[in-house]
């Protein structure tokens, strides 16, 4: 991410601190989560997980609201485990905002400079130059009811900033958007989060937004974190079911011998890779041919009989679900999808060519 220089900041300018050091441990009832975050200052991290994996309590934790059960938590060397939530330089956008209804745009945004003693007055003008910042100028006297939601999210997020956090929490942020706002807001957040000059942690399910917003991707499952690393890194080499479906991979686990691999469960995979040992492989939905009969003379080598399961519209392609030999999905045109006459139940055979798989150590 770049950074403002000191001359266009309206924080309290370059801090060279440390960053984020954790270990979060927290025991709420029979569920526990125990996961290391580290991050420089201008990073941006994303947690990602499904439901219930304990990407919110992770932030919770972060923010002070959820104490810790062991661990530790450091901010630029700093020991923040015992500070009170409201003396912690962190920052938070929550999911639905939470802006004050009876405060102006910028009354919402002065809130925080006032609680940490300035002036109302300079409040106000710290306010007007953040709200300036996001292009909003021209709403400093509307009230929330009046913003739309992307106003709403940029608000709030220059509420969060003006305190000059080290640590800026965002909780799923463009989760309460319409899709059209969805895309000019994700756009808008990267830009104010290039600019920011200390730590952001992202909390969201969705894919897209992490993918396009963070630095650095976090997954979480069951408390635990499963995969770490750049968006390229994690969308090249799943390692659950979970992320492979987040990126829109089939992923397999197996044993690889050469350039075939047995699979754990299920039949084995001819690859272009030569390895020994576990190895997880992957190959796009795309990269699937089906056939209603089985294809005579064709080359390729991984040939499988299937059924389909179910059939949904993905982008201007037809998914199939498809069970049998190796479960998969498939995706094709609707033109294909309608010569195949695929449809629930229906057998087909399924291919991939060795070119298009991609094995990597277990």
């Amino acid at each position: 991410m770049t950074h403002l220089d000191d001359s266009t900041a309206l924080t309290s300018g370059a801090v060279h601190g440390e960053g984020l050091d954790a270990r979060l441990v927290v025991d709420h009832g029979p569920f526990r989560l125990d996961i290391a975050l580290t991050a420089a200052p201008g990073d941006v991290v994303a947690l990602l997980g499904p439901n219930g994996a304990g990407k919110t309590t992770a932030l919770r934790a972060l923010a002070g609201l959820a104490p810790l059960t062991a661990g530790h938590l450091r901010l630029d060397g700093t020991e923040l485990g015992r500070t009170p939530p409201e003396s912690r330089p962190v920052g938070v956008v929550f999911q639905d905002y939470l802006l004050f209804p009876h405060l102006t745009a910028l009354d919402n945004v002065a809130f925080g400079p006032r609680c940490h003693g300035a002036t109302k007055a300079e409040a106000r003008a710290q306010a007007a130059a953040w709200l300036d910042r996001m292009g909003l100028a021209d709403h400093a006297g509307a009230k929330p009811r009046r913003l739309s939601g992307g106003q709403g999210q940029r608000v709030a997020l220059a509420r969060a900033l003006a305190t000059h956090p080290r640590l800026l929490l965002l909780d799923e942020p463009l989760a309460a958007l319409d899709a059209r706002t969805r895309l000019e807001v994700r756009a808008q957040l990267r830009r104010h989060l290039a600019d920011f000059e200390a730590v952001a942690v992202l909390v969201t399910h969705d894919p897209l937004d992490a993918m396009v917003l963070a630095d650095r991707l976090v997954v979480v499952e069951h408390g635990r974190i499963v995969q770490e690393g750049t968006p390229a890194d994690i969308a090249r080499r799943p390692r659950t079911d979970y992320v492979a479906q987040l990126v829109g991979l089939n992923l397999y686990k197996g044993r690889a011998t050469g350039h075939t691999v047995h699979l754990d469960a299920g039949p084995a995979i001819t690859t272009t890779e030569d390895l020994t040992g576990p190895v997880f492989v992957a190959f796009p939905p795309g990269a699937v041919t089906l056939f209603r009969d089985r294809p005579t003379g064709a080359s390729a080598r991984n040939l499988w009989r299937c059924e389909v399961t179910g059939l949904e519209t993905h982008g201007d392609q037809i998914r199939a679900a498809l069970t049998g030999e190796l479960p998969l999905t498939a995706d094709l045109t609707t033109v294909a999808a309608a010569e195949l006459d695929l449809h629930p139940g229906a057998p087909v055979w399924a291919t991939v060519k060795a070119a298009q798989t991609h094995a990597y150590p277990a």
